[in-house]
């Protein structure tokens, strides 16, 4: 069976396609064209953000792509900036009518930190403002599943203290070389799926020799390896493309990584992300 035809369920019951479409850096005019080629080649997984700016593109290639609605996965993110709930709640109508695809599947918070201050001051407080709007919108049926992104772990227990769902999701920077046991282990243990973004890191690990390496004992390229590894994790990746052609061969990953080649990846040290280290979520800060 194709990776384009599986699913984890999400802890409420939710499936979710186990490949997505990333759409960062994928500007709002170009995003319908990415969206209906990456349906038409069988990923039924989208996912965007506020702070991406292109949810109208987005929501258009869904309507337009051939496909029934209930049949496709679309998330989107609260922006990281929003912690107030009133904000939040004028801010998940607002991505509701740019996407206009009727609800969301899943909505996360973006990071538990303003972008200006990430990994910054205490911001506990706007995170249950926020998760409560998001709880809000879950229960009256516009949100279909909720969660986090970029949470650590004790962001993660502010939300299971304080909410009254615990989140389904945390999207965080995951790829060989950077690989967060401590933060995958707690989320497994709280039934939160934790979806990785830029799994080849930003492109970054094109580059690294290791990797190549292990890759080439498969015949398969960097990319296929390094989406295989994250699924091997139990983890849900989300390569971000607009080419057709690396759509397709992101999700031929019909392979099996050895324990041992898993250990070796697990235990890299990939984490230089050059130019891309000016985002917070590549610095840390």
């Amino acid at each position: 069976m194709s990776i384009l035809h599986e699913t984890y369920t999400l802890a409420g019951g939710v499936e979710i396609p186990k490949l997505g479409l990333g759409t960062w850096f994928i500007e709002d005019d170009k995003a319908a064209d990415a969206v209906r080629s990456a349906i038409g080649t069988g990923y039924r997984n989208i996912d965007t953000a506020q702070a991406y700016g292109n949810e109208r593109g987005v929501g258009e290639g869904v309507r337009t792509s051939g496909v029934a609605r209930e049949d496709l996965f679309v998330s989107t993110k609260l922006a990281a900036e929003i912690k107030d709930y009133d904000a939040a709640t004028a801010a998940i109508d607002e991505s509701l009518a740019k996407l206009d695809i009727g609800y969301i599947d899943l909505m996360l918070i973006h990071s538990p930190q303003p972008w200006d201050d990430f990994r910054g001051g205490d911001h506990a407080e706007g995170n249950r403002q926020a998760w409560r709007a998001l709880e809000d919108a879950h229960k009256a049926g516009k949100i279909r599943a909720i969660g986090v992104s970029n949470f650590l772990q004790s962001d993660l227990e502010n939300i299971l203290t304080h909410g009254t769902v615990a989140p389904h999701v945390n999207q965080v920077l995951l790829h060989a070389g950077n690989t967060p046991e401590e933060l995958l282990s707690f989320c497994e243990e709280q039934n939160i799926l934790v979806q990785a973004y830029s799994p080849i890191a930003h492109g970054q690990l094109l580059h690294s020799p290791q990797i190549k390496e292990v890759a080439e004992r498969y015949a398969v390229s960097v990319p296929q390896l390094c989406i295989r590894y994250t699924l091997q994790l139990g983890t849900q990746p989300l390569p971000k493309t607009a080419n057709p052609e690396h759509m397709r061969s992101n999700a031929d990953v019909d392979f099996e990584i050895s324990e041992a080649d898993m250990a070796t990846l697990r235990t890299l040290d990939e984490r230089d992300y050059g130019e891309h280290a000016a985002f917070p979520v590549y610095s840390g800060k």
